[in-house]
């Protein structure tokens, strides 16, 4: 019991802890804290250090709408409007999908590659494709700054967000963005691409049901489902490889659990590749397929 002392900043994360737990909030205690920190304005290790001082009762109201938000099941991303990837914090939106820890494999093989492909001074046309955040064509911006880096989204609300990710690390300068289905905005022009990069939707209709609430609740449903197999997008996307100038060098695709056998046959029906590649995210999921082609020599 506290008596009539005041909270302290540990005894408000436990009892928000337990009361997201009750809730049926997963993961109560790192959402407590990273809730916790974006309320007072502290990193974690911050946080740990003002753990015995009281609670600020200013914040009390905030704190309380903060955890009502995240006990609805809204993602905690959204509450706190940020999102880590690849070594950067992106802005994120109910606009756009929240991005995962496994597309950052996915932009990890396409610097790798890319970076044997091309080398320096020379300067590939990327396509991000469904850029949502921008999480993918911001990071390959960073990482490899000579490479024409451009993207394209459906939502005229999802490019704003991208946008001011770019703007936010410097590389706005260097991406074009454009509003359209997938590579249309490349066929329209007679564009040639070097490096076609996608996470596109690829849930099944039918497994809604099954989602996480965080998830079927809240994120965006052009970001999320791929038509009845979830395997729509990509068969749009490969038969519009054809009708670009020139096939890519490299395409990379992220895909969903047991999608990577049939997307892999998309690819292979879509061009005659060097070498495609499945390669599995941290849980040993096959969770991206990797094409390359005029190439004499495996990269692999």
């Amino acid at each position: 019991m506290r008596e009539d002392r005041p909270m302290t900043i540990r005894e408000a994360y436990a009892e928000a802890s337990s009361f997201l737990r009750r809730s049926g909030v997963r993961e109560p205690e790192a959402n407590a804290g990273r809730l916790l920190e974006y309320l007072l304005g502290e990193s974690r290790s911050g946080l740990l250090l003002r753990w015995p001082e009281p609670f600020p009762p200013e914040r009390e109201a905030d704190w309380k709408r903060l955890l009502a938000r995240k006990a609805s099941g809204e993602p905690v991303q959204y509450i706190i409007g940020e999102q880590e990837f690849y070594g950067l914090s992106y802005t994120v939106t109910p606009a756009v999908l929240i991005p995962r820890p496994e597309t950052e494999l996915l932009v990890e093989q396409a610097v790798l590659i890319g970076r044997q492909l091309w080398k320096d001074g020379e300067s590939p046309a990327v396509a991000d494709i469904g850029t949502g955040s921008g999480a993918i064509a911001v990071s390959l911006a960073v990482q490899c700054p000579r490479w024409r880096v451009m993207a394209s989204d459906i939502s005229p609300d999802a490019l704003e967000v991208a946008k001011a990710n770019a703007v936010r690390h410097g590389v706005a300068e260097r991406i074009a963005f454009f509003e359209g289905d997938l590579l249309a905005p490349w066929i329209e022009r007679g564009e040639r691409l070097d490096l076609v990069i996608s996470n596109p939707p690829y849930i099944p209709e039918a497994d809604e049901e099954g989602l996480q609430p965080e998830v079927r609740l809240f994120e965006p449903r052009t970001a999320l489902y791929g038509g009845a197999d979830g395997l729509v997008p990509y068969r749009r996307l490969t038969a519009q490889l054809a009708e670009l100038p020139a096939m890519p060098a490299l395409v990379g695709f992220e895909v969903g659990m047991g999608q990577a056998q049939e997307v892999r046959q998309l690819l292979e029906r879509a061009a005659d590749w060097d070498e495609i590649r499945t390669i599995p995210d941290l849980a040993g999921i096959d969770r991206h397929v990797i094409a390359l082609r005029r190439r004499q020599h495996s990269l692999f």
